[in-house]
């Protein structure tokens, strides 16, 4: 990117969660990117190896600060939405292209009954999906949901161009409501851990694994496996 004004320097430094001065995600941005030529190229290219080649898991989720690392999701090879969206964040940074993470609440129509008895809710708070600095303006990319597990769902996979926005669709490929958009929580340079915490304090039971584990303790894994839960309904 040439010409960075200075408003754009928070979206292309390192920041403690978006760690991309860590060299696996410096190795990984380089190594899926090898072949692409310009910053649409590295982004598109970048964007499947994310949401591919990391499992989308809900149910293992580390609230700590390590636990929150886009390091830390790539070296697990899982991770829920925030942390994938952190994770595709630097990996751009590591070309010089400027990101920030969004955040907004989404109900979702198709969640397993085991995650949403687990969460209480419906309401998936905090969302998180990357915006990408490509021609002069924002474009969202959202890498959550691995392709293997919207085929075994029925889902649309999330496709990304560089060009268009990538967001959670509102319908399934059978016709019925999937995601709904409910509240925009706003854009970060960096993950805002405190904020969000506190915000899910308020929304979410204290029966939910990270309360019951502690805030700053690894969560104890549970025997669930989001992606074999899910089933397709024609």
């Amino acid at each position: 990117m040439q010409d960075r004004p200075e408003e754009m320097r928070p979206f292309l430094e390192p920041g403690v969660y978006v760690d991309s001065d860590h060299p696996d995600v410096i190795a990984f941005a380089h190594r899926e990117a090898a072949d692409a030529s310009t910053p649409r190229d590295i982004a598109v290219k970048l964007f499947y190896a994310v949401r591919d080649q990391v499992r989308y898991d809900p149910y293992h989720i580390d609230l700590s600060v390590g636990g929150l690392k886009a390091s830390r999701c790539l070296a697990t090879g899982h991770g829920f939405c925030i942390t994938k969206a952190a994770l595709l964040a630097a990996v751009l940074r590591v070309h010089g292209i400027a990101t920030r993470l969004a955040f907004a609440d989404v109900r979702n129509h198709m969640t397993s009954p085991r995650l949403q008895a687990t969460m209480g809710t419906d309401i998936f708070s905090y969302h998180g999906n990357v915006d990408i600095w490509l021609d002069a303006h924002w474009v969202k990319a959202t890498p959550a949901f691995n392709l293997s597990l919207c085929q075994r769902a029925g889902t649309l996979p999330l496709e990304f161009d560089g060009v268009h926005d990538s967001i959670l669709h509102p319908f399934d490929l059978a016709g019925r409501r999937h995601m709904e958009y409910v509240r925009d929580r706003g854009v970060f340079a960096d993950l805002p851990r405190e904020t969000m915490i506190a915000d899910w304090d308020q929304i979410y039971p204290d029966t939910v694994p990270w309360k019951k584990s502690g805030l700053d303790q690894p969560q104890v894994p549970l025997d669930a496996d989001f992606e074999s839960e899910v089933r397709r309904v024609d």
